[in-house]
């Protein structure tokens, strides 16, 4: 299998090429530094945008499209700009090559996420809820899904991904800091919903798809256990054996992250109902058992 990634060098695309580079597949990353990255794998194709479409083989077996700038960063106006366009200019770039070899690719899996369904206490999304939000990442999201619905693919899979949790990447880190050093406790109210997977399972629910005609169109890529905050807080405490006491108000998140703290203040529930009826297995299909796996990995210096 020959499997074209954009934002290969990402959380995610690392952990994707590592996987289908062990089983043998060829693989092709765009990247705006190929000459930074290490490379010593025939099996892996490091290139430029421009570089691809003037040389770019001219069939791949799947797209794995995962380009785009970081949220974790405040959101200027400048910012949201560039959050916006890079993930709508790789689909852009994607549609623009499809269209140039004559036919449709045969799978694209086209990342998106789920703030798309917008806040909720309450309410719990599953791939059949029609609810979408009207803040900043919702409007992103849907601006990303509608960019992907316009390539020409014989599959097309937007996988609206939860935040992932890692050991050195993502959000786990920073989650798992406070509680670490002793101080940890519930994010604002710690009511709001916590959606999450594990970067395992989140690699392979893509090998899943890939390998599974009959999936197609949206999927949640979502652990089914789905948490509040402070539920999430007191896990960690629990694993790392550490106190859960100390709050954040909600005002000091506001000061320090501005409108980017509604990551952390608000949330919510989202169910892998796609996933699980065609059969996949999460391996950590709960928190208390993710988290296990992430201190283990700490000590064993992996990852």
């Amino acid at each position: 299998m020959h499997v074209l990634i954009t934002g290969g060098t990402g959380l995610i695309g690392r952990a994707l090429v590592r996987s289908l580079q062990a089983d043998g597949h060829r693989v092709t990353v765009i990247t705006r530094s190929p000459v930074n990255q290490e490379n010593t794998d025939e099996q892996v194709t490091l290139t430029r945008w421009t570089d691809f479409q003037q040389s770019g083989p001219q069939m791949v077996d799947a797209v794995v499209n995962l380009a785009g700038e970081t949220i974790n960063q405040r959101w200027t106006v400048q910012a949201k700009n560039r959050i916006t366009a890079s993930r709508t200019l790789s689909a852009r770039r994607i549609a623009e090559w499809s269209e140039s070899l004559g036919h449709p690719i045969p799978l694209l899996i086209n990342a998106s996420g789920i703030s798309i369904y917008g806040s909720s206490n309450t309410g719990i999304f599953d791939e059949s809820s029609t609810q979408q939000g009207d803040d900043f990442l919702a409007r992103v999201v849907q601006k990303w899904e509608e960019s992907a619905d316009r390539i020409p693919a014989e599959r097309t899979v937007k996988l609206r991904i939860a935040p992932v949790l890692a050991p050195k990447q993502g959000v786990f880190p920073t989650m798992a800091l406070p509680f670490k050093l002793g101080v940890g406790g519930p994010v604002g109210s710690g009511k709001q919903p916590f959606s999450w997977i594990h970067l395992d399972d989140m690699i392979q629910l893509i090998r899943f798809i890939m390998q599974e005609p009959s999936v197609s169109g949206v999927v949640n890529a979502a652990a089914p256990e789905s948490l509040s905050n402070g539920e999430f807080g007191r896990t960690i405490a629990k694993v790392y054996r550490r106190p859960y006491w100390m709050p954040v108000p909600s005002w000091m998140l506001h000061l320090l992250f501005g409108e980017m703290s509604s990551l952390l203040l608000e949330g919510q529930h989202v169910y892998p109902a796609k996933a699980l009826e065609h059969g996949f297995a999460f391996q950590y299909g709960t928190a208390e058992r993710a988290v296990q796996a992430i201190k283990q990995c700490e000590a064993q210096a992996t990852y």
